[in-house]
């Protein structure tokens, strides 16, 4: 039976490593996915099991060894300035929804809503923009941005 559709046997190797590679993410079982679709081509061609196998070895020995580090590389990497998670919150402007004080309040940083307090003695009251300056936790911390006064205008 195998001997007419070892290629479908092959595919069917390919397509279960392609889904361990969705659920780990790491770029090795795709490489494996990679080398059983040459062994399901080598078997269309008619190789013997043998060759086959050892298709599917050396397609998977050159993906791993070059491909890889190269996607690891191209994927992996983030472009320098970019910030994830709480730490892209730093800097940014927020809007004062309940009052904020040294002990709490609550404010809108891009379009979320966030427990807060000050880092400046004085409240800030609803309708202040306020800077975040650090997270503690799922609390921003804020301080009140600097306004030009008029002796300050031009």
């Amino acid at each position: 039976m195998f001997e007419d559709y070892g290629w479908l046997a092959w595919l069917g190797v390919a397509i279960a490593l392609g889904a361990i590679e969705a659920a780990t993410v790491d770029f090795v079982f795709a490489m494996l996915a990679g080398g059983a679709l040459g062994g399901s081509v080598a078997a269309a061609l008619g190789a013997p099991f043998p060759l086959q196998v050892v298709v599917a070895l050396v397609v998977s020995g050159v993906l791993l060894g070059v491909a890889r580090p190269w996607a690891k590389s191209r994927f992996g990497a983030r472009p320098e300035g970019i910030t994830m998670g709480t730490a892209s919150y730093i800097g940014r402007s927020a809007f004062v929804t309940e009052t904020v004080t040294q002990h709490g309040g609550r404010v809108k940083v891009g379009g979320e809503t966030w427990s807060a307090k000050s880092s400046d003695p004085e409240p800030h009251e609803p309708g202040d923009e306020v800077r975040v300056v650090r997270i503690d936790g799922a609390t921003a911390v804020v301080t009140r941005v600097p306004t030009l006064g008029t002796s300050d205008a031009p």
